[in-house]
């Protein structure tokens, strides 16, 4: 799935006609295990597909966002890293990559960034804060296109994280030929022994080793691609408005 917003497959022919890109959109994934029915990069593939529709339909109203090549390059959790081709990413080597990009667009004029985030391990805030001290001049948000529309009303399964019903959905939507619900396994998971650590009064990594069997937390067996599509008609707009005020604001205040 490619669209001509996509700098992966555009051509200076076309690019340098655009007089005026309002900003540039970052997918980022990761790369590991979505049970044993999803692709390794299905974090980089569904925030992919979303950025290239929103791009699209962000200039249909005028506003030009630009897609670069998504990054799919997660932080993991212990028991993940022991897993075959799951790649873990540092906050260093994920700071020294998204500083590479911001200086990157600098020079071309472009102050404006979008990172869409296809993975929950991810964590942008403390990179964002500080780009935003070093740059003052580029401004940089974040979305995470899962976390915003809550689930009820799209989805049955109530506890769903990692490769479920809701990522499922949205994979069958977006790519049914890469998704073989054949080999899903159920994603029953096992929760903290510490009560705190299950009602969010603390936080600590999952050992992924300790907590699934099918690297998957959250059942994907009702996924269908009726669903993906109904989540991500209520998700899209939202992003879509989020950009062209983004793109065509002075500053964030």
């Amino acid at each position: 799935m490619y669209s001509k917003y996509d700098i992966t497959t555009a051509k200076w022919g076309n690019v340098s006609k655009v007089k005026q890109y309002h900003l540039a959109i970052l997918p980022w994934g990761s790369t590991e295990p979505h049970n044993r029915h999803l692709p390794y990069c299905t974090d980089m593939l569904t925030v992919q597909a979303i950025a290239f529709e929103v791009a699209a339909a962000a200039a249909k109203r005028g506003i030009n966002a630009m897609v670069l090549p998504g990054i799919p390059l997660g932080s993991q959790n212990p028991g993940q890293i022991q897993l075959p081709f799951c790649i873990h990413a540092t906050q260093q080597t994920q700071m020294c990559v998204l500083r590479d990009v911001v200086n990157s667009l600098k020079h071309q004029g472009i102050n404006k960034l979008l990172i869409m985030s296809g993975h929950g391990g991810n964590i942008f805030k403390g990179m964002i804060r500080d780009l935003a001290i070093e740059e003052p001049s580029f401004t940089i948000c974040h979305n995470e296109w899962f976390a915003f529309i809550p689930r009820d009303g799209f989805f049955e399964e109530k506890e769903d994280d990692h490769a479920g019903e809701q990522e499922t959905s949205v994979m069958l939507h977006y790519y049914p030929e890469l998704v073989d619900m054949k080999l899903a396994g159920e994603g029953k998971f096992k929760r903290f022994a510490i009560e705190g650590l299950n009602k969010k009064v603390a936080w600590a990594p999952r050992d992924w080793g300790e907590t699934t069997q099918d690297t998957g937390v959250g059942n994907p067996l009702k996924a269908t691609a009726v669903k993906g599509a109904a989540y991500m008609n209520a998700v899209l707009p939202q992003i879509v408005k989020f950009v062209v005020d983004f793109a065509g604001s002075k500053s964030l205040y």
